[in-house]
């Protein structure tokens, strides 16, 4: 079973580290997260769940106002041709509905199979906002408590510039 909202706050008290989380509708895009969170300050990103011809698989973590060439991607992260994952595959390798896509979904990915890709640019902002596996709720976190999650769960991020 994957992991539940009590769930990822119990491994990140456990970690040690501190978050505000906000609930709210359920947003589903960029758009609607801009017009429901008001002057929240900190750092917002869209999620991206990619897949390559090879079956790899990706999570692209940008700044929301920068856009993203899917087609210039791969030379940038040593890819083959990307598309969107499936909503299947979403929920077998990060535990999540489409909506929901998140940094915090990858203590869902035990196996490690999913490779975690941060726009440089957004470690820049705090704090950071992610839904907590749960698209009605954003979550705050500060850069590096972010990398050190990420790094508890297994994976480790590569920092590029997208």
């Amino acid at each position: 079973m994957p992991a539940t909202p009590e769930d990822l706050f119990r491994r990140l008290e456990e970690l040690g580290i501190e978050t505000t989380t906000h609930h709210h509708p359920p947003l589903f895009t960029v758009e609607e997260s801009r017009q429901l969170r008001g002057d929240l300050p900190g750092g917002h990103h869209k999620n991206l769940y990619l897949r390559d011809k090879k079956k790899r698989n990706y999570l692209v973590v940008l700044p929301e106002e920068k856009q993203i060439d899917l087609k210039a991607l791969p030379a940038v992260i040593g890819s083959d041709r990307l598309s969107f994952g499936s909503a299947d595959r979403l929920r077998e390798f990060l535990g999540v509905e489409p909506g929901a896509v998140t940094p915090f979904a990858l203590i869902n990915d035990a196996a490690g199979a999913v490779t975690v890709i941060l726009d440089e640019e957004m470690l820049a902002c705090d704090p950071l906002h992610y839904h907590p596996l749960d698209n009605a709720m954003t979550t705050a976190i500060a850069p590096d408590d972010l990398l050190r999650f990420i790094r508890a769960t297994g994976h480790e991020p590569r920092i590029l510039r997208l």
